[in-house]
């Protein structure tokens, strides 16, 4: 790289230019995927993350909340144990810090509500009391992580959130913001 000359470099940030506008396709294709991600719940990981994008509209929720939401769980797949992280880091240059911390985080706090865990570990998140994001991210999974797991709850298809995830993935307006809680 460090024999790369101007052309090389303008034709190399070009080429990334290029890919970079593709990602609101790639997220959308690690979105169908999770229709066939692992079963045992009552919904594909794609329904869940249908159905808390669908609550989360319907309760007037900005944009880039929504495709918070949408995508939060995007990572089952290549991440099981780390989604949460790999969520985050997916949205962090999108969405506001506290959306990105929420996404970095649910999976501590979705915790609480494995009633099968040990008390230590539904209460893991406790960790994060002090945290300004801290009952955000509890009334994210209240709301709408926990909660989503209906097989018959009307859920929005894929499509209806399309523009909105366009429009957040479009600009990475966050780029150079650091969260302050991270």
């Amino acid at each position: 790289m460090k024999d790369g000359g101007p052309d090389e470099y303008d034709y190399l940030d070009h080429q990334e230019r290029v890919f970079n506008e593709g990602l609101p396709d790639r997220i959308l294709g690690a979105l169908r995927e999770l229709a066939g991600s692992f079963s045992g719940h009552r919904v594909t990981r794609l329904e869940h993350s249908l159905q808390v994008a669908t609550r989360a509209l319907r309760d007037d929720r900005d944009d880039e909340y929504v495709v918070m939401t949408l995508v939060h769980d995007v990572g089952d797949n290549l991440a099981p144990y780390t989604h949460s992280e790999l969520a985050g880091a997916l949205v962090r240059p999108f969405v506001r810090p506290q959306l990105m911390w929420i996404a970095r985080h649910h999976g501590i706090f979705q915790q609480y509500y494995y009633t099968n865990l040990p008390a230590e570990a539904r209460n893991a998140r406790d960790r994060y009391r002090d945290a300004p994001w801290f009952d955000d991210c509890a009334e994210f999974c209240e709301l709408y992580d926990q909660e989503s797991f209906d097989p018959g709850y009307d859920a929005l298809a894929l499509e209806a959130f399309e523009p909105a995830l366009r429009r957040v993935f479009a600009e990475p307006r966050y780029l150079q913001q650091e969260a302050t809680a991270a």
